[in-house]
Order: structure tokens, then sequence, then C-alpha cells
């Protein structure tokens, strides 16, 4: 790579509300010579950032055109009503769409939860965005529903919010191009999906291998001796028996161990460990 060339990076798009902050601390200690760019976009505007090759994977709203976009569902989030503070409604925990019907319900154009009947009463003209419409409702305007992550990127002061129980929700999901699984796309997969560095899902390293062809800590079978065999004619039979419920248990996992460590029995114990008297 001569100097005038970018190290490869990772492109992460991601929509209003959405926090990677975790997924990027855990991505930088694994991949420290992997930058990962973050691009904030507009939530009607992730899928096109993705098909036109702007990001390598974003994490969007659902739902995305599944014919072109893979998606793994992260997580759905509580939809709430965002009002001033001394609304009527704060005097409940939750609400339901019924107790604001005879509210001005704003209903702004990059609204991302999918009413199939808007609620309330609309308002004379649509807002051009979540940010115009909260402004609208500190100034008394109408209420507003948005995911919860929504209503906390646009804290203020002098408003709050309540859970709207009967809401439609939405959900943030990690989205890339179909014909697009990159390895970088599997690393962050494997990311948010919680699989630690040493995981055996995804992409895995190659063996390194010895001399002789053999991957390096693999079992050797060249000279291992039959079980039963090894302690001679005087201890076949009882070494017979024992060698081949050792190794029964040794093929049925970490359960026999857990039970031996647990139940207070040291190896060989037990019906399987102890030669029958002659």
């Amino acid at each position: 790579m001569t100097g005038s060339e970018a190290p490869p990076s990772f492109r992460l798009a991601y929509v209003p509300g959405v926090t990677p902050d975790k997924w990027v601390r855990i991505w930088n200690e694994r991949l420290p010579d992997v930058p990962l760019v973050l691009t904030q976009v507009p939530a009607a505007e992730a899928a096109g950032v993705l098909l036109g090759g702007d990001a390598d994977a974003g994490l969007v709203r659902l739902p995305v055109d599944r014919t072109a976009l893979s998606a793994i569902p992260l997580y759905t989030e509580t939809t709430v009503v965002l009002v001033p503070k001394d609304h009527l409604v704060t005097a409940a925990d939750e609400v339901s769409v019924g107790d604001i019907a005879e509210e001005i319900v704003l209903h702004p154009l990059d609204d991302v939860l999918d009413w199939e009947r808007l609620p309330g009463r609309p308002a004379l003209e649509r807002p051009a965005t979540t940010a115009d419409a909260v402004e609208l409702v500190a100034a008394g305007i109408g209420v507003l529903l948005v995911p919860l992550s929504l209503a906390r990127l646009h804290h203020r002061k002098d408003l709050t919010y309540r859970t709207v129980t009967d809401a439609p929700e939405s959900s943030v999901a990690l989205s890339w191009p179909e014909d697009a699984h990159t390895d970088r796309v599997e690393d962050f997969i494997g990311i948010v999906r919680g699989r630690t560095v040493n995981s055996t899902r995804g992409r895995q390293p190659e063996p390194v291998r010895s001399k002789g062809g053999r991957a390096e800590g693999a079992p050797s079978t060249r000279g291992k001796p039959a079980a039963g065999k090894a302690g001679g004619r005087t201890g076949g039979a009882a070494g017979g028996k024992t060698g081949g419920k050792q190794t029964g248990s040794a093929r049925r996992g970490t359960g026999g161990s857990h039970r031996g460590a647990s139940g207070g029995k040291g190896k060989g114990s037990g019906r399987g460990g102890r030669p029958r008297q002659r």
C-alpha cells in the first residue's frame, strides 16, 4: 500500500435515535486497524444509501425491501407521546390512543411509525421534520407520537412523555445489500449479536499446519494404544471395562465432568470408574 492510499475502513450508516456507541467501541477493540466510519442519515434515505454503495451496512428502521437488502432485527422500541410538562396526560403513567383522540396530533413528513389510521385530530399542515414537530409541541400547538429514542434525542426541559400502550412500534435492524455480504459485514454481525472474539460462529482463521500437513492442536491417532490394552495381560479385564466407561463419559461432553465437580465425586468414582471384584 502506498502512502497515498487510505487504509481499509468499514462504513456504517445509522438513523436518528439509534446509538451505536457500544458496538463501535467493541469494533475498535477487536479491529483496531480497520477504521469504522459513522454516518447519520435520515430514516427515509437509509435504504438508498446502502443500495447506492455509500455505506457497507446500516442501523435502520424496519421495514426494508427484503428483495434487495438483508436485515437482522435487533430490538423494538416503545412508542411515547411527547407533551408539555403541564399536559393532562401526565397524570397517568401510560395512556392509550383513545386518551388523545381530541388532541391535535402532529404527523411530520419523516414519521417512522406505520399508522393504519392516524390518531387524534390532524394539524393544518404537516411539519417537515420531527425536530420541527417538537418545536410545535413546545409551543402548545399539538402532541407528537414517536419512538422512545427520538423523544430522548429531542429532549427539552419543558417537555415530557408517556408510554402509549396501543400505538404502532418501531423496530431497528442491522441491514446491508443482499449482494454485499462481506467479511467486514460478518464481523459487525458478530458484534451486534454478542459473539465473543473466540466464537465458533462467523469467519474463522485458517489453522496453522505442521510440516506433515496436520493442523496444529489437532489430536494425532498415530501410535495411540487401543483402550483396555495399555495395562497388559494382568490389567486387561478391569482396564478394558473402566476405559470403556470413561470413553463414553468423555463422548457425552462436559456434562460428565460437571456432575463430577458438583457432586463431589472424583475421576473414576461411581459405577463406571471402579472395577468389579471377582
